[in-house]
């Protein structure tokens, strides 16, 4: 018999699922790319720079909004440190100056240890590209910060005017809702800038090759709709869903529709084919002007850019090929692909910044910073990959949020023995 005999302790924990969750990651050693590859130029006293960076981690996964909460989670809750194959847990403070003690050799560290953890246990990068397009969605996002931090600087913050901060660029694996790219910014870079390096980012890590960006699809808003960004993606054999960035272009095109056709969902908007040819790109794209009407009775204004068939359009949405028939079927189908933008990346931000405080932890150094959004962004990883070996239904359908502050947070009796 293979069974233990040596005496048991128990410990009960307010985070016992997450514990269970811990067992298994500690069993398939998923942080050993990090304790690897990541040499932090700091002495050990009493713990590595590697085990603290895992305190930080275990710590978002428990719910902490600010490093200080490592004190109150993780560190008074030695069930939870020992499922995750720790006998202790640093205190914050020294957490704290392993961050600020980090370099930007570490952040490019730090950056190729996520990717082989990604290529490891990520379902994007076994997609099928020849079943379907692989849909990447890339947005950036502000995270305010205080003005002496470095490059804390005067940007797009949504309802914050004259706020200083950073941008977080994210490329998201929409289909898997897994992050396959974050990267920190400037506060004043938008994503007309941070397009290109987050696109090479991800090819990097998904390891697309030319047969793979023929089969992938970028969807961007119009901080990425420039005439030289498109024909860039375009070159490179991208697929895209974009809108475009130049407002005077956008009233300029609008006014080459002929028909506008009053949307079926919502009566305040419609769309039209732009009948203007688009010979200013590398290859063929449809475009679709799109108006809704503001309270004071005038239109605002959009042009979409796509350069799917309606077709594989109408494949992407689970429609029906006949519907390729019907011009209005048609029009709706390509306004709803970009529309459903909304509930990919934009929701994928929305839900770490309430589920994993990404807002919420702020260091002046930027290295230091870069450090916590990678951490971070492997946090949000595991959430998305605990929905899948948890293999509940009613699991599958919590967000970030709910998975952290209640799946996560059921409490129970932890045995350990010496056996484990």
């Amino acid at each position: 018999m293979n069974e233990c005999i040596t005496p048991t302790t128990n410990h009960f924990s307010p985070t016992a699922s997450l514990a269970a969750i811990g067992v298994k990651l500690n069993q398939q050693d998923l942080f050993g790319p990090i304790r690897t590859n990541v040499h932090i130029k700091q002495k050990t006293v009493k713990h590595t720079p590697a085990d603290k960076l895992y305190d930080a981690w275990i710590s978002l996964l428990a719910g902490a909004h600010g490093l200080v909460e490592i004190n109150t989670r993780p560190r008074t809750d030695p069930g939870l440190q020992r499922a995750f194959g720790r006998s202790a847990c640093a205190e914050q403070s020294v957490v704290q100056e392993t961050l600020d003690a980090c370099t930007a050799d570490n952040v490019t560290q730090l950056q190729q240890a996520f990717d082989e953890i990604f290529r490891q246990y990520s379902q994007s990068i076994h997609h099928d590209y020849q079943a379907r397009f692989l849909l990447l969605d890339v947005d950036i996002s502000g995270l305010p910060c205080g003005p002496k931090a470095a490059f804390a600087t005067k940007g797009y913050f949504a309802g914050q005017y004259h706020r200083r901060g950073r941008q977080l660029g994210r490329v998201l694996a929409t289909e898997y809702a897994e992050v396959v790219v974050d990267r920190l910014f400037a506060g004043n870079v938008q994503l007309i800038k941070a397009l290109q390096p987050l696109v090479e980012a991800a090819e990097e890590t998904l390891q697309l090759d030319e047969a793979k960006r023929a089969r992938t699809i970028l969807r961007v808003d119009a901080g990425a709709g420039t005439l030289d960004d498109l024909n860039w993606l375009l070159s490179r054999g991208y697929e895209v869903m974009a809108k475009e960035y130049s407002g005077q272009r956008v009233l300029r095109l609008a006014k080459t529709v002929t028909e506008w056709v009053q949307d079926p969902d919502w009566p305040e908007r419609s769309f039209g084919w732009v009948t203007e040819p688009p010979t200013n790109y590398v290859r063929p794209v449809e475009r679709i002007a799109v108006r809704c009407r503001r309270q004071d009775g005038t239109f605002a204004y959009g042009v979409l850019i796509c350069s799917l068939s309606a077709e594989q359009v109408l494949a992407m949405l689970g429609r029906t090929s006949l519907q390729a028939v019907d011009p209005v079927a048609v029009l709706a189908a390509y306004v709803t692909f970009y529309d459903l933008r909304g509930g990919g990346i934009e929701t994928s931000l929305k839900g770490d910044k309430q589920g994993l405080g990404l807002t919420k932890r702020n260091k002046k150094r930027f290295e230091a910073q870069h450090m916590l959004v990678l951490l971070g962004s492997l946090a949000h990883n595991v959430v998305i990959w605990a929905r899948q070996w948890l293999m509940s239904p009613p699991i599958q359908r919590c967000g970030i949020l709910r998975m952290v502050r209640d799946v996560f947070h059921i409490s129970g009796l932890l045995r350990f023995d010496s056996c484990c």
